[in-house]
């Protein structure tokens, strides 16, 4: 998966994924494009993290593509989808920290299961991941001795591990105060600057969406019902974009729909 390939780097094509009876992706079409960040936005329930969990294949959808650099990851073998594997870096909603192990034993676990690397070469690669993300020092610590926002930090060193092109985060700022959730933000603003990845960040956290994103994609029901530069999401017409940007409840579209004709008077 070399980084000179032209064309989006993901593309979802027509997309459906049932869960029993209830449908919760809906014809999804989508690119993500080389070196962008893309935010997915959207309420809870409404198919962000299942679109993600399909990209990293841990779900199968009802039918529909998604190709990573032309080649539809679905109905591929085991063994040729893990090659694409190596490099897909996620953080998980939850940071996945397995709990009996050390911070650099988490980190440095890609590196022993995929690679042939000498253990004095996985220890210098790890330290250098646990830097990145500001965690030198606490090789040894065990996750439990760490606070939310550093065990969402380790989750994303051992996310980079295997120096991935394309990288997914799941609500990085779920569970984190506004001034720890700032701190993953400037993150990933960082890797963003200093590394050509594609992002992909799932989230309902407006601030950090507007911050950090080239693209915004809105969700609603299993569908995309917008996308666009972050200024475009912003002044878009949409009725539900405006009833989600504008914190309007559920059932009361209709304030959403006096809301933009007072912007069309004004």
């Amino acid at each position: 998966m070399a980084n000179d390939f032209e064309g989006p780097m993901i593309r979802v094509e027509d997309l459906v994924t049932h869960y029993g009876e209830r449908r919760i992706l809906n014809h999804v079409n989508l690119d993500f494009h080389t070196g962008e960040t893309m935010v997915i936005l959207g309420g809870s329930g409404t198919g962000k993290s299942t679109l993600l969990r399909h990209i990293m294949r841990l779900e199968n959808p009802t039918s529909g593509r998604i190709l990573i650099k032309n080649e539809d990851i679905c109905p591929m073998s085991d063994e040729r989808f893990n090659q694409f594997r190596r490099k897909i870096g996620m953080l998980f909603q939850s940071a996945a920290l397995f709990n009996s192990m050390t911070i650099e034993e988490n980190v440095a676990l890609p590196l022993r299961e995929l690679t042939q690397l000498e253990d004095s070469t996985i220890r210098i690669m790890t330290r250098i991941k646990l830097d990145l993300v500001g965690l030198n020092g606490f090789e040894n610590y065990m996750p439990a001795q760490l606070s939310g926002g550093m065990k969402k930090r380790a989750g994303l060193a051992r996310a980079l591990a295997m120096d991935p092109e394309i990288l997914l985060f799941d609500e990085p700022s779920a569970g984190l105060d506004p001034i720890t959730a700032a701190g993953i933000d400037s993150l990933i603003l960082k890797l963003k600057s200093a590394f050509r990845m594609t992002i992909i960040v799932v989230t309902h956290e407006m601030a950090s969406a507007f911050l950090i994103a080239d693209r915004i994609t809105v969700m609603d029901r299993g569908e995309v019902i917008a996308t666009g530069t972050p200024e475009e999401i912003r002044d878009s017409k949409h009725p539900r974009v405006v009833q989600f940007m504008n914190r309007i409840p559920e059932g009361d579209e209709q304030d959403a729909q006096d809301y933009l004709r007072s912007l069309t008077q004004n």
